[in-house]
């Protein structure tokens, strides 16, 4: 299934919101701040992303998305990089039965031919064992960046077409690395920074966004439910005035 832009449809309001998009920021900081190795920090935050999983489970939310490697993470330190590459390994190693025994779907989106051989092979066997899965969709972007998505859709887009006319945003939404999610309605930022860093630059056109001072390793189920209650409050408009929604809401 490919879900419309919300540039061309209205999403239905909800309470809780569908799907979570979170830039999980602040790992080396939490650590540095108690004098540890960054790698520490790392670690402590695969057991914040279980907690969150298990959260969103629990509230009802479909489609949860993590920004776990950005495509410019290439650039950090050389040990780091690779410390993290055997964390995603033994991540995938260690969660996914966890994941499919509660019906978790797992999708992993980014570039991935810059990963190992092994790596791609625990990818594509994850997201194969847990493809029919129903529960909540996990997706992991790794070495993903928003500008390489908009891009390697265009190629799929006209490369499927074959004809080179001008295109719409109907045409280009089927072919973007997460064309099977709904658009996030909630995003959130730990570490402090209040910016998107190249994430869901195409999807997150009408997201709510949510920055928190929290470095992710502390961002747990209270932190998740005060990014939540902050979304309840918003009045989410999409292009349309405050009167509108009044007039719809007294006739439904």
């Amino acid at each position: 299934m490919t879900y419309s832009s919300s540039t061309q449809a209205v999403p239905q309001p909800r309470a809780v919101p569908r799907h979570i998009a979170i830039i999980m920021d602040g790992n080396g900081r939490w650590a540095t701040k108690r004098m540890l190795p960054r790698v520490a920090g790392h670690v402590k935050g695969v057991d914040a992303v279980r907690g969150v999983v298990e959260a969103c489970m629990l509230r009802g939310v479909e489609y949860l998305t993590l920004f776990a490697f950005s495509s410019e993470n290439w650039r950090r330190p050389a040990d780091e990089v690779s410390l993290l590459m055997r964390l995603f390994v033994t991540a995938l190693e260690r969660e996914v039965a966890k994941m499919h025994a509660n019906s978790i779907r797992l999708k992993v989106v980014g570039d991935l031919s810059r990963f190992d051989a092994k790596l791609q092979e625990l990818i594509v066997n994850a997201e194969r064992k847990t493809a029919n899965n129903s529960k909540l969709t996990v997706t992991i972007c790794a070495n993903y960046g928003g500008r390489w998505d908009i891009m390697q859709a265009i190629n799929k887009m006209i490369a499927a077409d074959g004809k080179g006319h001008a295109y719409t945003e109907e045409q280009l939404n089927p072919h973007l690395a997460m064309a099977y999610a709904p658009e996030p309605d909630l995003f959130i930022r730990t570490g402090g920074e209040e910016r998107i860093s190249n994430f869901l630059l195409w999807q997150l056109a009408y997201t709510e966004l949510f920055f928190t001072e929290t470095y992710w390793p502390d961002f747990d189920v209270g932190a998740l439910d005060i990014a939540i209650d902050s979304f309840q409050q918003r009045e989410r408009r999409f292009g349309r005035t405050s009167e509108q929604l009044l007039t719809q809401k007294k006739a439904s």
